[in-house]
């Protein structure tokens, strides 16, 4: 699977802009340089953003800030149909700009913070943002800002939202090396149920695994392991929420085969038991 850093098409001209893609137009694991809102109006398949893998459906709506790789990719029943994103892209400069830091504008200022990790969106107020941003698209000059910080604030009230990565921004030097990174991620998505090894991982790339070790950690910010423990409790995580399966097996398909060392870990990182978190969820 290939992975790809982007630049966001918005004009000189302007700060923010819309457009329709086909979801052949980024066939890849990416990550781009500005805010973006993504809405797949049809279709239904996988979704990675971050280290959180999870399926979605028709209407999947995902706020993405900058440089946090994601990448959907469509069950085989879908494939063959075709499909389209609505976009709204937003410079990190508007995002990060004075305007956003009164006091009247702060539910939207920690949407764009919590859009670092990744939001999903979902329930009846996410046919109101569909709107919302095909009227963006006719509009100019202040009319269209106004209507943008209107979407925006629809998005604050949408009850039903989700954090996805458990990982935020990566750091710059994540993309000096693209190609083994993309290598190793990889691996750990095909293998996430089975046995993955620091000596595989380093021999991926043709290093000790020392040396291995540094270079990961330089251009991810965490450890392998720890970054292979993350992406297991989010796989947890999504299969706890949506699925009626046990704890027991959930822990097997999240390549835990000791249930003691899952919920040891599970809690570590997620702040709850696996059954608290179920419930809680649901």
């Amino acid at each position: 699977m290939e992975f790809r850093f982007t630049k966001t098409d918005i004009p000189e001209e302007k700060s923010f802009s819309v457009r329709k893609q086909s979801f052949e137009e980024f066939p890849v694991i990416h990550a781009h340089n500005n805010y973006e809102l993504n809405l797949l109006t049809s279709g239904s398949g996988k979704r990675i953003v971050g280290n959180n893998i999870s399926p979605f459906e028709n209407d999947d709506l995902i706020l993405i800030g900058p440089n946090l790789p994601h990448y959907r990719e469509l069950s085989e029943p879908d494939k063959n149909n075709p499909t389209e994103y609505l976009t709204l892209s937003i410079s990190e400069t508007l995002a990060n700009s004075d305007i956003f830091q009164i006091k009247e504008l702060e539910s939207i200022r920690n949407l764009f913070s919590q859009a670092l990790s990744g939001i999903v969106f979902k329930g009846d107020g996410v046919k109101l943002i569909e709107q919302q941003i095909l009227q963006l698209a006719e509009l100019k000059g202040c009319d269209s800002f106004i209507a943008l910080i209107k979407l925006l604030k629809s998005l604050t009230e949408i009850e039903e939202q989700e954090t996805l990565s458990l990982t935020s921004e990566l750091p710059v030097s994540y993309y000096k090396d693209l190609d083994q990174i993309k290598t190793v991620y990889d691996y750990v998505l095909r293998n996430i149920q089975d046995t993955i090894t620091l000596g595989t991982a380093a021999g991926l790339l043709n290093m000790a695994p020392g040396s291995f070790c540094r270079f990961f950690k330089k251009r991810t910010g965490q450890s392998f392991m720890q970054y292979v423990k993350d992406i297991r409790i989010s796989t947890a995580s999504r299969l706890l929420a949506d699925t009626e399966m046990s704890i027991a097996q959930i822990s097997i398909e999240s390549g835990y085969n000791n249930l003691a060392n899952f919920n040891f870990y599970f809690k570590r990182i997620m702040k709850m038991t696996p059954s608290e978190y179920r419930k809680n969820f649901r």
